[in-house]
């Protein structure tokens, strides 16, 4: 899981909770550490303090021994006595001459090996050359860490008799046993720890992300076409606040600008809506007016076919005036915004009631259901499928072997559906985006409104209407209305 895909929450959440987790194996390296280190100086200290009461007890037999004072008679001097120094003191102890060669050893048996009866030259030369004439040597065998000092024993008169020698067993069983139970309490406190940061981090997580969630559905909801609400916070931080007041100047902003644009875009299709409609008006005006001035120069009340060429001036003006009067229809009912009256109707029925007004004997009604009861406008329901049906008359030739045009009702779960097929011309795709656009037509006659209404209709109920077309095969629109 990338870091970049989790939430601003989850990320707080989980850095608190590495951090807890860090601290809890950092506390733990550095007190191993800590251990390790004061029983490695526990172990140099002990080691040193035995060897000054060891030195101690044989300073005090030299003094107070019968023997000749030197090298020779170390073994005689302490025959007896370097068994009790070790007993008293616990501790191994090794007599060896200056030349490395064991003398007096306390254990009871002296084992022939040539590394304990003869000292190595490299341990010589190390007791030699230090400043303070000792040297400790440290090894490890079958993973017990061994320390072995080495120093002069000297008579009263500092005259170096023999090197001593304490093997020293570093025994970590206390300290273990110790830094066992230390991080056996350390890895409880650190537990409860954990445990009291996850539900610290969820609650401090929630609230830092709480005013920004709150922004977040808000800008969720920024609609242009409709009032959005400024985000009210009662307390919060200085970043918050400065976010949650720079998202409310933007809210003013937009709505500033959404009122503008509504009012341009509002006198733009108004503008051309009245270039269109006087267009189309200037259309049937030429004929009218070419028709009045043929038929004033050609006049004569003595012309045997006088009555026939009134009926006929009268048809073309009558043809005109009915255009114009269609355009103006067409307008007045685009410009009327439908109104949500809804009533409860039986839609099979007031489809059927539509489709009467056609004389079309190739339109075919092929309702699925026998009854559908939905809440629509009864008038909106028949101008929405005559304007359909209309087009897809329209769509199809005059020369067409078998025209055809099939309406079915039929329910959807909550919704109901209506879908108007022809085998017309079908749409071209350059036209497809169009098709729904105010003043948009294909045919040479009309304003192209039709469509337009019928969508304006269909959105105002919450419905959709879509379409599907094959260019030379036909066109089938399908209409969607909530039946609450």
């Amino acid at each position: 899981m990338k870091l970049k895909k989790l939430s601003l929450r989850a990320r707080i959440f989980t850095a608190m909770i590495l951090l807890v987790l860090l601290a809890s194996v950092l506390i733990a390296a550095v007190t191993i550490y800590q251990y390790n280190e004061e029983a490695k100086d526990y172990h140099e200290e002990r080691l040193e303090r035995k060897e000054r009461g060891i030195r101690r007890s044989i300073n005090f037999a030299i003094r107070e021994t019968t023997y000749p004072v030197n090298t020779e008679n170390i073994p005689l001097i302490f025959k007896d006595e370097i068994h009790d120094i070790a007993a008293v003191h616990n501790l191994q102890i090794n007599l060896y001459d200056l030349d490395g060669q064991l003398l007096k050893t306390s254990k009871g048996v002296i084992q022939k090996d040539t590394l304990l009866n003869c000292l190595d030259v490299e341990i010589l030369n190390s007791l030699a050359n230090t400043v303070d004439h000792r040297y400790v040597q440290k090894n490890e065998v079958n993973g017990q860490t061994f320390q072995s000092s080495y120093s002069y024993i000297t008579d009263t008169k500092f005259k170096n008799l023999a090197i001593l020698n304490l093997p020293y067993l570093e025994n970590d069983d206390f300290l273990n046993r110790e830094l066992k139970e230390f991080l056996i309490r350390l890895g409880l406190a650190y537990l409860v720890m954990i445990l009291v940061a996850i539900a610290f981090a969820f609650l401090i997580s929630k609230y830092i992300t709480r005013s920004l969630k709150t922004i977040s559905d808000k800008m969720n909801e920024i609609r242009l076409e409709k009032r959005n609400t400024k985000i009210e916070i009662g307390s919060s931080s200085e970043e918050i606040e400065t976010l949650v007041n720079s998202y409310n100047s933007m809210i003013d902003e937009l709505e500033e600008s959404a009122v503008k644009l509504a009012t341009s875009e509002r006198e733009q299709a108004w503008r051309e809506m009245a270039k269109q409609v006087a267009h189309e008006i200037k259309n049937p005006l030429t004929p009218m007016r070419l028709s009045v001035q043929s038929f004033q120069r050609k006049f004569d009340p003595n012309d045997e076919n006088i009555h026939q060429k009134v009926n006929e001036y009268s048809n073309t003006l009558i043809q005109q005036i009915d255009t114009m009067s269609s355009i103006a229809s067409a307008f007045s009912n685009f410009a009327k915004m439908p109104a949500q009256q809804r009533e409860v109707l039986e839609v099979v029925e007031v489809v059927k009631l539509a489709l009467d007004i056609f004389n079309e004997d190739y339109i075919y009604y092929l309702p699925e259901e026998k009854e559908i009861i939905a809440k629509v406008d009864k008038t909106q329901l028949i101008r929405v499928v005559t304007n359909l049906v209309k087009n897809g008359i329209q769509a199809i030739p005059n020369d067409s072997e078998e025209p055809r045009i099939e309406v079915r009702v039929f329910s959807e779960k909550d919704v109901v559906r209506i879908t108007i097929s022809d085998n017309g011309i079908g749409i071209a795709e350059e036209t497809k985006t169009k098709i729904f656009e105010p003043k948009f037509t294909t045919k040479s006659s009309g304003m192209g409104l039709g469509l337009a209404m019928v969508k304006n209709i269909v959105e105002t109920y919450n419905g959709s209407i879509t379409f599907t077309s094959q260019l030379g095969k036909g066109t089938t629109f399908t209409v969607t209305l909530p039946k609450e």
